[in-house]
This record gives structure tokens, C-alpha cells and sequence, in this order.
């Protein structure tokens, strides 16, 4: 019998030491895995945060920019109101305050001639001015939201009419408004804002018009299943030029080729915001030297629209 002894004692601490060096390797491996997925949590959370604080700079940029621009376009309507309001309050008010002096001067039955024109153009100087405060009083209303649509039913034709005889008399030396009108009669909107807006359309036609000009008023009124009053005035003035029809519905502008006649700048921003109150749209079809065609659709509609502050979008010809 031979036997073999050999003393593995060696070999099993070898092999207890990598056992316990590979469970110690393991565990260390084990918690750099968690100390990475712990470092990436760490790494999103820093990148979303960083990332809100650079929405909320850029929100706050976008907000500073924004106010800025307001503050910029209020600054300008300020400077643009100063500057029209000094010029078109100070020459009725001197034409009043000279006529009136003159007036005292003219004592003999003669002179009547000579009073009767001093004293229209003293009225002709206060009607301006109250033409000015009523622009005034009615952006007040509308920026304040008092003004609301009225809805009633009356004859569209004989409204027109009327309109047009109370322009008439004020039309310059040989002007000739031409009246159209074709469709149904009977229309159910806001009869008081739609007698502004077309008073203020015919009466810029008649101002930024020629003596001898022609004034077209087109009126056609679709009384289908979608009722709808399709309004045209159409002049042979002085036109806009591209330009200016960019701030055309803008408040307290003026065109450069009209400084010098006299008006506030709120009727067409005016107008545009009572058709919106009525639901309808505004297209602006202009030439310069040529002549302006403002084209205003109004719906029939049965319920009122709140008031709106909103600036909508402008078609411009």
C-alpha cells in the first residue's frame, strides 16, 4: 500500500483569500454603481435646475424686452399725442380767441358780412374741438371696456341715407358723394357704432379728399343664411403710402403726407376697434396721390362680443 499526503492548507487560505478579495472587489464595484447612479441623479437634477434657471432668465429677458418695447411705444404715442394735441388744440383756439377780437370791430350794419364769417369760424373751431374730445372720451371708453354693443333691428337703407345728408353738408366746395345700395333692408347690429364708424370713414374721405373730388359709398347687404353688411367707401385723396399703412390702425398717428390737415389719429384705430366689437373685419386698399378704399363687413349677429384691447391682424391693398 502507498499513500500520498499532501498538505493543501496553503491552497484553501489562497483560495479563501480570493473568495473574500472577490466579495470585497464585488461590494466596491457595487458601490461605485451606486455612487455613479447616485452622481447622475445628482448630474440631472443640477442640469434641470440649471436649465429652468435659464427658461426663467430667458422669461425674465423675453419680460424685459417686452416692457421695454411698451414703455418705448408708450413714450412714443405720449410724444406723438403731445405733439398733436399742441398743434391741433392751439389753432382752433387762436382762430376763436382772434375772430372773437375781431368781432368787437365790426359795429356798423355793413359789417354784417364781415361778422357772419368771423363768427363761422369761431363755430367751425368748436365743432373741431369737440370732434377732438369726442375721439378723446371714446378711446377712454373703449381702453376702459365701458363701451358694449347694443344689438336692434332697423332699416339699413333709410340709416344710410341719413348718414349720408348729415355728410353732405359738411363735404367741401363741389364734392359729390355717391350712394349704392343693393340687398336686403332689415339688419339686426349695433346702430350706434355702426353710424361711427361710418361718419368717421366718410368724414377722413371728405377731408383727405380734393375740392371737385367724388366720395363712392357702396353698400351691399346678403340677407342669406349668413347675413352680412359689406360697407365700401371709396376716395380720390391723398392716399397712403406703403409706409404709413404699417401704423395705420395705430393710436394717435399720422400719415406723412397729412400733418397739415388738421385730425387726431384715433379715427381709424377708433373704427378698427368698434368693428371688432361687432364682430366684422377692415381691409385698407390705398395708392398714394391716388386715392383710399376702406372695405368694412359686418355680420348680423345675436349675442354682443366683449370689449377687446387686442390689436388683430391688419390687411392692407
Amino acid at each position: 500500500m502507498i499513500a500520498f499526503i499532501v498538505d493543501i492548507t496553503q491552497r484553501k487560505q489562497a483560495d479563501q483569500e480570493l473568495l473574500g478579495q472577490k466579495t470585497q472587489l464585488e461590494k466596491i464595484t457595487g458601490d461605485i454603481r451606486k455612487l455613479n447612479t447616485e452622481l447622475e441623479t445628482k448630474v440631472e437634477q443640477r442640469t434641470l435646475i440649471l436649465r429652468e434657471a435659464l427658461q426663467e432668465l430667458e422669461r425674465s429677458q423675453q419680460e424685459l424686452s417686452e416692457a421695454l418695447s411698451k414703455e418705448k411705444e408708450l413714450n412714443e404715442i405720449k410724444s406723438r399725442f403731445v405733439s398733436m394735441a399742441s398743434h391741433e388744440f392751439r389753432t382752433p383756439l387762436s382762430t376763436v380767441l382772434s375772430s372773437a377780437a375781431l368781432l368787437s370791430r365790426y359795429t356798423k350794419t355793413e359789417e354784417q358780412e364781415k361778422r357772419d364769417k368771423h363768427i363761422k369760424r369761431i363755430k367751425d373751431s368748436v365743432k373741431h374741438l369737440n370732434d377732438l374730445l369726442e375721439d378723446f372720451l371714446s378711446l377712454g371708453k373703449l381702453e376702459e371696456g365701458r363701451i358694449k354693443t347694443e344689438l336692434a333691428g332697423f332699416p339699413v337703407k333709410e340709416f344710410l341715407e341719413e348718414i349720408v345728408d348729415e355728410i353732405k353738408s359738411l363735404a367741401k366746395e363741389g364734392q359729390v358723394i355717391h350712394f349704392d345700395y343693393s340687398g336686403g333692408n332689415d339688419f339686426i347690429s349695433d346702430k350706434r357704432l355702426l353710424r361711427n364708424i361710418l361718419i368717421n370713414l366718410l368724414s377722413n374721405a371728405v377731408k383727405f379728399s380734393p375740392v371737385d373730388g367724388v366720395i363712392r359709398l357702396q353698400v351691399r347687404y346678403s340677407p342669406g343664411k349668413e347675413k352680412e353688411l359689406t360697407l365700401s367707401v371709396q376716395d380720390e385723396g391723398i392716399g397712403i403710402s406703403q409706409e404709413d399703412q404699417q401704423h395705420l390702425f395705430s393710436s394717435f398717428y399720422r400719415g406723412t403726407n397729412a400733418l397739415n390737415i388738421e385730425g387726431t389719429g384715433l379715427g381709424l384705430h377708433i373704427v378698427k376697434r368698434y368693428v371688432d366689437l361687432l364682430q366684422g373685419s377692415i381691409r385698407v386698399d390705398s395708392i398714394l396721390d391716388k386715392g383710399t378704399t376702406v372695405i368694412v363687413k359686418v355680420p348680423e349677429v345675436s349675442t354682443p362680443k366683449l370689449p377687446i384691447n387686442n390689436t388683430p391682424d391688419i390687411k392692407l391693398g
